[in-house]
């Protein structure tokens, strides 16, 4: 080879080792290059986002109080074999979907697992093992947005920035902790803001307790008479907010909730003829009841068509006479016992928050009640109306109250998640006297009849005293060629001050192992010993 053939080679090899420099030289000190070279070598892991919790009455959380624990699964450290036997279904597909990761990932799992060598964070939960107010809470999506009950109605609040706590590791190309490094675990802000319910913890959690042990559908409302305040609101079937598509399809729609929903009432509807007909001094109604009557050529009848003899008021009450009340309605007239109903907030939406709110039911208009048959109806709580439990639990603690009627209350206001400061309070509850002190005074007395000696025996309770009225309502629905039944009661508890308005509706029933009566009682139990 010549010698300028070397030459030549030699200044083209000197002139690639110095283009070669110069890049390294600009790469090296590119701070661009440098951050993405750092970015490439950490990894930020994400948790759900915040969100402002739920309180109750006294400030106690209902959402957040137990705590979830998340693992830090690396490549290659064994974290498939040491977590897949205490993993949940879902956690055990998720860790064979990752088996072959090249990068972390976090795994909920039920328990610290830092003793089997895994890195492990705690996070606030939702929701309880055993959820709390389920229903009126609702739930989240996949998303972590709320969808249904108060979690959708005030999702905005609650979510505030949707702000995540994180985890970021230093990692090598095969996805491991970098030697001598740590995960860094950072909390974030959490900008949703808290709410305040009405409901309180310690009796929610006593009547959810009463309902599980002796219903199978139906709701309970508990109501602070003074106030009309919803301390506690249940709804059953329940379902597990966590596992929504399990319940899609289950049998008696356990994603409803009932305490918001209109049914046909029967007979708990009556204190309302009898609130009318004391306001107006038109009490001497007595007459002769063979267990039916017979109206426009329409035969009535009593329950099991009993015959109850010679009724007055505080009789037909206390036997739930059919007959008896339809002769009050039309004494009364038509536009004097609906204007009560309206007065007592039947045909009327209450409103919770944003879009939720329990059905305005049906209230008949005066055009229906003109026929005398729609009126009978009417009369003893059938025909066109339907109501809901908050309707009802709004009418009967009316009469616990002194005649003033309150609209049922669900919200207190907002709160600072910081430090539990409040916010903004809920606006006051509509309240009118719809009718006396007086008349009040007795109806508590009549309805404390019932209970004594009335259809409303099962509710009479260990401590105490109630007072309260029954219902069976038809549905138009059959089973086994049985009829399915509303089965009702409403009152009030203790009767010489009475302290609680409570509603035990069991809907769509043939026959139920409790009395909607006796359950009644039982929550009435879970109050005294609270109260102690």
């Amino acid at each position: 080879m010549s010698v300028r053939r070397i030459a030549v080679l030699y200044a083209g090899l000197l002139l690639g080792f110095v283009v070669v420099a110069c890049r390294l030289y600009l790469t090296a000190g590119n701070s661009a290059y440098a951050a993405r070279a750092a970015d490439q070598s950490q990894v930020t892991l994400t948790l759900p986002a915040n969100r402002g919790n739920f309180y109750d009455c006294e400030g106690l959380l209902l959402t957040g109080i137990q705590e979830d624990y998340y693992a830090l699964c690396l490549p290659g450290e064994g974290s498939y074999t040491r977590l897949y036997d205490i993993a949940s279904a879902e956690g055990q597909a998720r860790l064979y979907e990752k088996r072959n990761s090249a990068a972390p990932f976090l795994l909920r799992v039920g328990r610290d697992v830092s003793d089997l060598g895994v890195y492990t964070l705690t996070e606030p939960r939702r929701y309880c093992t055993i959820p709390l107010c389920q229903h009126l809470i609702g739930y989240l999506d996949g998303e972590g947005r709320g969808v249904a009950g108060l979690e959708a109605a005030l999702d905005e609040l609650l979510a505030g920035d949707g702000s995540r706590d994180t985890l970021q590791c230093a990692v090598t190309g095969q996805g491991r902790l970098v030697e001598g490094t740590a995960p860094v675990y950072t909390q974030a802000e959490t900008t949703g803001t808290g709410v305040q319910l009405t409901i309180s913890r310690a009796i929610q959690r006593g009547v959810e307790a009463v309902a599980g042990q002796t219903m199978t559908t139906g709701c309970i409302l508990v109501l602070d008479v003074a106030t009309a305040q919803v301390r506690a609101s249940v709804s059953l079937p329940g379902y597990d907010p966590e596992n929504i598509s399990a319940s899609l399809d289950a049998e008696n729609s356990p994603l409803l909730d009932r305490t918001l929903c209109a049914y046909a009432v029967g007979s708990v509807f009556k204190p309302v003829l009898a609130a009318a007909a004391l306001e107006q001094g038109k009490t001497d109604l007595v007459i002769q009841c063979p267990g039916y009557t017979v109206l426009d050529g329409q035969v009535y009848r009593c329950a099991s068509g009993t015959a109850h003899g010679e009724t007055d008021l505080a009789a037909a009450l206390e036997k739930s006479c059919n007959g008896y009340f339809i002769q009050l309605g039309q004494m009364l007239g038509a536009d004097s016992v609906r204007e009560m109903a309206a007065q007592l907030g039947f045909g009327q939406a209450v409103y919770l928050a944003g879009s939720l709110r329990a059905a305005a039911g049906v209230l008949p208009e005066m055009e229906a009640l003109a026929s005398s048959g729609q009126l009978a109806n009417f009369s003893f709580g059938q025909g066109q109306l339907l109501a809901t439990p908050v309707q009802i639990a709004g009418m009967m603690n009316a009469i616990a109250a002194d005649g003033v009627y309150r609209t049922p209350s669900f919200l207190l206001g907002t709160v600072r998640e910081s430090d539990g400061a409040r916010l903004e309070a809920a606006a006051a509850p509509a309240e009118r006297q719809v009718f006396s002190a007086q008349t009040a005074q007795t109806l508590r007395t009549l309805l404390q009849g019932v209970v004594e000696q009335g259809t409303g025996h099962d509710a009479a309770p260990l401590y105490e005293t109630a007072g309260g009225k029954t219902g069976t309502a038809q549905t138009g629905q059959f089973e086994d060629g049985q009829e399915k039944m509303n089965l009702w009661f409403a009152g009030f508890y203790p009767a010489d001050d009475p302290q609680y308005t409570i509603v035990v509706l069991q809907d769509g029933q043939n026959d139920p192992e409790y009395s909607s009566a006796k359950i009644f009682s039982q929550v009435c139990e879970v109050l005294y010993l609270l109260r102690r």
